[in-house]
């Protein structure tokens, strides 16, 4: 997104142009937020606590962080040992979003990511036990909801901003990907709160450190090391391909096999140029790319040309597992296939290990 948005106008120069107006409103914003977290702090407005283990999972930018991908490997290392999960989602732009829904990751049943949201039926789809309360009330609805499946752990997804939950571990990510020069708060850049809102973060995740030199990834940890506590632990990930897998989630394909093939790339996720890349570091003959808005709905009119245009080209259209869940709905199509990929870490595993383990008895 941040490569595209620089491709249709130059951030840079714009900032420059509007720097007197823009700098005010930044501030404004910042301040709003840190005056907010000021008033959870000191009780001012009002934490609900639950008698059972919360980790938030969170980043302070807009746009994709790898937060689901990281929900659901801490989802499965809980599994693993036997203890039930629950994860909140807010379900975006589901039908659910301002109510609540509830999805079983124990029935393989056919969730609809129109009702639940895109990111909560990906979870339920890799996971095997764990429970997905959908909803941005998610205060309330763990609230409604905790008698009736009394977890052991409670994973709050995309929560670093939501306050009214009281949490005994906070994970913020980063894209070190994303230029230096966009690390200012909206609109001067590509913040939706500053970095004092690290004060109270445990882990912070650098994601896609792979992708990155060492001198940017020091710049980054020396941008925020001023707003963290000592004892937080900074540690570096990156996403590597599982396979590419058709509509009913059988792997078709690993991801190395689609060296010297036709390939449309479809996604509407939040940066699609990550994406569009990674497909093309495996030597895929990328045909087109074509991107949509973040959780995008797609329309049978829309994606049919590109279906089309496949068939004829003898191409596979090569998606994301978010888009999958919502493609695979309008689209019967054999060369249809999504890249799924998971979460590994480059250094600083053992430690996140252990101060989620301190927290969570696990």
């Amino acid at each position: 997104m941040t490569e595209f948005a620089n491709k249709l106008f130059n951030f840079n120069t714009i900032k420059k142009i509007f720097f007197p107006l823009f700098f005010p409103l930044s501030k404004l914003w910042e301040t709003i937020y840190r005056v907010r977290r000021f008033a959870y702090q000191y009780g001012l407005f009002t934490q609900h606590n639950f008698d059972v283990p919360i980790l938030s999972v969170g980043n302070l930018t807009f746009g994709g962080t790898g937060k689901t991908p990281t929900t659901l490997w801490l989802a499965k290392q809980f599994e693993a040992s036997g203890k039930k999960v629950m994860i909140l989602s807010r379900g975006y732009k589901g039908e659910f979003e301002n109510s609540y829904g509830v999805l079983d990751a124990s029935k393989r049943l056919s969730f609809n990511p129109h009702r639940y949201g895109d990111e909560a039926v990906v979870m339920a789809r890799k996971l095997e036990s764990s429970v997905i309360v959908v909803g941005k009330h998610r205060s309330k609805n763990l609230d409604y909801f905790y008698d009736l499946y009394r977890p052991d752990i409670v994973l709050l997804d995309d929560g670093h901003q939501h306050l009214k939950l009281n949490r005994d571990l906070d994970i913020v990510l980063f894209d070190a990907m994303l230029p230096l020069e966009q690390y200012f708060t909206a609109p001067l850049g590509y913040m939706r709160e500053g970095f004092h809102g690290l004060r109270k973060a445990d882990i912070i995740l650098l994601a896609r450190a792979d992708q990155v030199s060492k001198e940017k990834l020091q710049q980054l940890k020396e941008l925020m090391a001023r707003y963290i506590s000592s004892d937080a632990c900074v540690a570096e990930i990156g996403y590597r391909p599982e396979g590419l897998f058709d509509a009913n989630y059988k792997k078709i394909l690993n991801v190395e096999e689609i060296k010297g093939k036709k390939v449309i790339n479809m996604a509407a996720i939040g940066s699609p140029e990550l994406f569009f890349r990674m497909i093309r570091s495996y030597g895929a003959e990328v045909l087109e790319d074509v991107s949509f808005a973040d959780h995008h709905n797609f329309t049978i009119e829309e994606v049919r040309p590109y279906v089309e245009k496949a068939e004829r080209e003898q191409a596979y259209i090569l998606t994301t597992g978010k888009d999958m869940v919502k493609l695979r709905q309008i689209v019967d199509a054999k060369n249809l296939l999504f890249l799924d990929i998971e979460l590994y870490f480059l250094n600083g595993g053992n430690e996140v290990g252990e101060i989620i383990s301190r927290v969570c008895d696990f």
